[in-house]
């Protein structure tokens, strides 16, 4: 009989993996949920070299500008005009946006100063141009 007492306790020791796996669960629906997504301009650019250019990745918004002058946002191509209001759609979801113009180093210097502009006239102030570092 003590033999059976003994073989109930052990039963009972067993461990309950459920609350540990509900917290890693949980954790990983949380690192899911806060983790910033980056949507590159989806144009593959020559970008230009500069000896002083510094790594920035807070930027939110992309724009990119082929040699040609074609401009795409989010996998898309966007006219000149429409920039600004696309701009201002992504400020909406992100308020503290700051905007990654990259342009090929063909690109011409005209469409650049107009996508700077509407992207200012949509109320955001961090601008920055990619560059490769030479």
């Amino acid at each position: 009989m003590a033999r059976k007492k003994h073989s109930s306790v052990e039963e009972e020791a067993q461990i309950d993996m459920t609350p540990m796996l509900d917290i890693v669960f949980i954790m990983l629906i949380f690192f899911i949920v806060t983790t910033s997504f980056v949507k590159p301009s989806g144009l593959d650019v020559n970008k230009p070299k500069a000896s002083q250019s510094t790594q920035k990745k807070s930027a939110n918004i992309f724009i990119g500008v082929s040699a040609s002058g074609v401009i795409q946002m989010e996998n898309r191509q966007v006219d000149i005009e429409r920039v600004g209001a696309n701009v201002e759609r992504m400020l909406a979801e992100a308020p503290e946006a700051a905007v990654l113009i990259q342009a090929d180093k063909e690109a011409k210097h005209g469409i650049i100063v107009k996508i700077m502009d509407q992207v200012k006239q949509a109320g955001i102030d961090k601008i920055s141009v990619e560059a490769d570092k030479d």
